[in-house]
């Protein structure tokens, strides 16, 4: 006889708790008719199949002849992009593997900056052809510890055909080349010697060669709808979207000492609610008497500290605009947190919550502010320059539309990434493919002095390799089988790691000669990530969902 004891929540369903006859509890799920349960193989072939639809997708966009893709949001707006991250970011997708390539691109974003789409159509390629050894009885341990040793070959070859290259603050030119193949891909690349020369140009401006360390804080990208990518430039400052409060302040301040503020230009009040009863015209004329003592005590105290210009964080009304304006003391509102954080870094000011703690120590200063004006908008931007520290810059981006401006945002982001990496590291691979044949050839000749069931996850793991250059070489309309088999023959032929796929058609396939540099620590960070996702995906083989969600 079963007897009823306790009802429990158990996950998102319910679950009944019962004991039998002789005490021995049992568990009633409800709800089983509606969950289907996938395992083994078939677990695995639906992992693999949305790992692969993801893959797919970013295929097409790889290389510099790489194609874009439009992503209309569920609030139409319309983005357009090449950026392996930014197109998983914003797809609607709900399977829990295809997830799980969402985050691998995430994870080559946040830790390397580049190389977002190359890691996800190499994990691709690796599940799709661990899928033919699953066939043949293989188990997916074997595989995923092949896959792990195929790894560490890969990374020992890399670092043997790296090579080191010095640059300097004067000798920035090898910054510049690796900078270009980055750009390469992008929508910038009309324009894209301007921008690596801006991402080389912040990244050494903020650069502490010595430690090797590069404060990113310091940079600040900024961009403005209007006029073409050409019209970029890189500013020795901060940029501000504000205008002076007043129209009729002066436009250009030279010396400038500023007064950072995070008070505002207003009377105190009470931080509990009170009641004010003004009961006769003596009194209001009292109150209105002090709010203006006030206003005329905060603007003084900050005149008397020396300050030029004031940049406050919060708003202030007409009255104490028209009052900063008699005063001759030029002023800024509404400047948000971080904005006033960077202006702080680079004038060497301190932020100042109250007008009693204003002293002359705490301004900044800056050799110039000016106001720009753009086209017949009446759009005003402030430019901070000259600062007391030089090494906060802003790049400041410009471009026919949002979405344009928004793309060579993130463009210039993966080459300030890329240039980052290359101070922290200094060694580079060669491109367009070369390393990861240079990679196959090595993960191939090490398959055959292996014994046992790992050969095989081996001998897939060096044609997943293929897939990379496969993919450049069918984006930029070659023939993608017979191109790499030739690279492969040459480069066994000639012992030159540096060969790869033509994809500018350019008449010389070796790498070195076009300039296409990649970093170490991108390419290693794109097979190691790459094969960590690959095993923890064959290590599922068990999978519950609700049948009315679950999607091959």
């Amino acid at each position: 006889f079963l007897e009823l004891v306790v009802v429990m929540q158990v996950g998102q369903h319910k679950a009944q708790l019962a004991f039998d006859e002789y005490g021995r509890p049992l568990l009633l799920l409800r709800d089983e008719d509606k969950k289907k349960r996938l395992q083994g193989l078939e677990a695995h072939k639906s992992h693999i199949m949305a790992a692969k639809a993801i893959s797919s997708i970013l295929r097409t966009s790889l290389g510099p002849k790489g194609l874009d893709k439009i992503m209309v949001s569920s609030d139409s707006d319309i983005t357009v992009t090449n950026d392996g991250r930014t197109i998983l970011d914003q797809m609607d997708v709900e399977h829990e593997i295809a997830k799980l390539m969402v985050q691998l691109s995430r994870s080559q974003d946040d830790e390397i900056g580049d190389g977002t789409t190359g890691v996800v159509v190499l994990a691709g390629a690796l599940l799709e052809y661990a899928e033919e050894l699953l066939d043949k009885g293989i188990h997916a341990i074997k595989i995923a510890d092949g896959y792990e040793r195929a790894a560490k070959i890969c990374v020992e070859t890399l670092e043997k055909m790296s090579e080191r290259f010095e640059f300097s603050r004067e000798n920035k030119e090898p910054l510049i080349q690796t900078a270009l193949t980055t750009l390469g891909s992008k929508i910038v690349n009309k324009c894209h010697r301007q921008f690596a020369e801006m991402a080389v140009e912040s990244v050494l401006s903020v650069a502490d060669l010595e430690t090797r360390d590069v404060n990113f804080e310091l940079i600040k990208v900024d961009g403005k709808v209007g006029g073409s990518l050409e019209d970029s430039v890189l500013v020795k400052g901060v940029i501000l979207d504000k205008d002076f409060s007043h129209p009729q302040m002066p436009k250009i301040l030279k010396d400038v000492k500023l007064a950072i503020l995070t008070c505002p230009f207003e009377p105190p009040k009470t931080k509990t609610k009170i009641e004010l009863h003004v009961t006769s015209v003596e009194d209001y004329k009292k109150l209105r008497e002090y709010e203006q003592n006030k206003f005329i005590e905060m603007v003084d105290q900050v005149k008397a500290s020396g300050a030029n210009l004031a940049i406050c964080q919060w708003g202030f009304d007409d009255e104490a605009n028209h009052l900063l304006l008699n005063k001759k003391l030029p002023a800024v509102r509404w400047v948000g947190g971080p904005e006033i954080e960077l202006i702080a870094i680079a004038t060497g000011g301190r932020i100042v919550p109250r007008f009693e703690e204003l002293t002359p120590e705490k301004l900044g200063k800056a050799g110039l502010v000016r106001e720009l004006s753009f086209g017949t908008t009446k759009d005003k931007m402030l430019v901070i320059e000259e600062c007391h520290n030089s090494r906060a810059v802003t790049c400041f981006l410009r471009g026919g539309s949002r979405m344009i401006v928004d793309e060579a945002k993130r463009s210039l982001h993966d080459a300030l990434c890329v240039v980052r990496n290359l101070v922290r590291d200094p060694r580079i691979v060669y491109g367009g493919g070369a390393s990861e044949i240079a990679c196959s050839l090595a993960v191939s000749e090490a398959a055959d002095k292996i014994v046992g069931l790992e050969q095989y996850a081996l001998e897939v793991f060096s044609k997943a390799l293929d897939s990379i250059p496969m993919a450049l070489a069918e984006n930029s309309g070659l023939h993608p089988i017979g191109t790499v088999a030739d690279l492969k023959a040459r480069q066994l032929k000639e012992h030159n790691s540096s060969l790869g796929v033509d994809c500018m058609k350019n008449g010389t396939n070796d790498m070195k000669e076009q300039h296409v540099l990649e970093t170490l620590s991108s390419k290693k960070a794109q097979i190691m990530l790459a094969v960590q996702v690959c095993k923890m995906i064959l290590k599922i083989d068990d999978i519950r969902v609700f049948s009315e969600d679950h999607t091959h």
